[in-house]
Parts: structure tokens; sequence; C-alpha cells
């Protein structure tokens, strides 16, 4: 089996479409022979980039969220990226608890949960343009 494989997608930036992307990411990952941790920290992780686009990338206005997951040996990498109004100060927006939608009951720990989920996490962001969350998670094809 080829040790490189990559998928692409575009959806759009809807509340109902985060679940797609959970899926979509724990099948691209099956290929891995991931454990049943791995896989949920990777939809969780998923679930936080991909709701934090559609949130606050775009608050109440129309957009699409694009996901690419690529395999890499033993490394997957899942890039989560918005074209709404970006983050002017990634710092703060990455403290546990900080959020800028308390009126929706948000708890302010979506950063904190893909870092705590994966291996590594990139945040780029250009206000005005959007915002790029890039995570790694590095399986071991269920070995011990």
């Amino acid at each position: 089996m080829e040790n490189r494989n990559e998928v692409t997608i575009t959806f759009d930036a809807y509340s109902v479409n985060e679940g797609f992307a959970r899926m979509v990411a724990a099948a691209f990952a099956a290929e891995f022979n991931p454990t049943l941790d791995e896989i949920e920290d990777i939809k969780t992780a998923v679930s936080e980039a991909v709701t934090n686009a559609i949130i606050h990338g775009y608050e109440e206005t129309k957009g699409k969220v694009h996901m690419a997951l690529l395999r890499e040996e033993d490394e997957l990498t899942v890039s989560v990226e918005d074209f709404g109004k970006g983050i002017a100060d990634i710092e703060k927006a990455k403290e546990p608890f900080f959020t800028t939608k308390p009126e929706l009951e948000r708890s302010g720990m979506g950063f904190a949960f893909m870092e705590a989920f994966m291996d590594s996490v990139l945040v780029e962001s250009v206000p005005g343009t959007g915002t790029k969350v890039t995570m790694k998670k590095y399986i071991r094809s269920g070995e011990a």
C-alpha cells in the first residue's frame, strides 16, 4: 500500500456539516488501523476546528469550510480552513476558557481540546481573510 494518501473536501459553513466532517476524518484515519481512543481524539479535534470555523469564522454569514486530510507514513495531518473574519490575537484565542461568544454558551476550550487530542496544532490567521488550523496525529497502526 502506498504510504501517502490525500483527500480534500469543501462544504458549506452550516453546523449540520460538523458531524459530516467528523465522519470523513474518522473514515480517512481508518486506513491507519488506529485505536478507538485515537479515532475519538481525531473526531473531537476535527469537531472543534470545524465548529470554530463556522461559529467564529463566519458568524452569521455564509461561507465555505475547506478540510484537507493527508497520510504520510504514520502521520495524519488534518487542515481546516475558513475564509471568514480571522483571528486578531491567536495567543489570546488559544487561552483556555476564552470565548468571543459567551452568549452562545461556548466554553472557550476549542483550541485546548485540539492541542490535548492531537500531537501538534498550528493556527494561522489573517484578520479579514480567514483562519487555517493544521493538526497532526502520529498513529502507529494499532501497535502497542
